[in-house]
């Protein structure tokens, strides 16, 4: 079972570099991750999300590379090409992997503006070597699915920090 922890940091950069630090970590095998999205929160109030997979731009690859197959065969393969790959991005774009955009867009709505949150879905973790490692970054637990003596450790291991 995946667990969800949302912890809030000061500005853009601090979450994008723990997002960074838990992909190293994962590189590791200290962490095993589902999703991690930063949600930015604009200064004019929006809610931007940093997906770790642009799902729009693999699908037009994707696409692209059926859409000149299939062209082939028909003996049309730059046609084919621009058709799956528009199909492949529309595709892609309507695709949702991960934590969903409307849960973490309403949970970014608590941030101040100009604050950004590290929303990740965590499969496996060795928490012992994980949080230590994370405690540098700081930041406030917002929102998480673990248990309550879980989510104290968290919360004092980013306090520590």
């Amino acid at each position: 079972m995946a667990d969800l922890v949302i912890i809030a940091y000061p500005d853009l950069q601090t979450a994008e570099a723990a997002r960074a630090r838990l992909i190293a970590l994962q590189k590791e095998y200290l962490i095993e991750l589902g999703d991690a999205v930063v949600a930015e929160r604009l200064a004019d109030g929006t809610v931007k999300l940093h997906q770790l997979i642009n799902t729009t731009a693999a699908g037009a690859a994707g696409g692209a590379l059926w859409g000149t197959l299939i062209g082939l065969l028909f003996l049309n393969p730059l046609l084919g090409a621009a058709a799956g790959a528009g199909a492949g991005a529309l595709s892609g774009y309507l695709t949702d992997v991960g934590i969903d955009d409307k849960f973490l867009k309403g949970t970014a709505e608590a941030l101040a503006p100009g604050q950004a949150a590290l929303c990740v879905l965590v499969r496996k973790v060795t928490a012992d070597k994980v949080l230590p490692a994370m405690a540098q970054f700081g930041g406030t637990v917002l929102r998480t699915s673990l248990t309550e003596a879980q989510e104290a450790r968290l919360r004092d291991a980013l306090k520590a920090g």
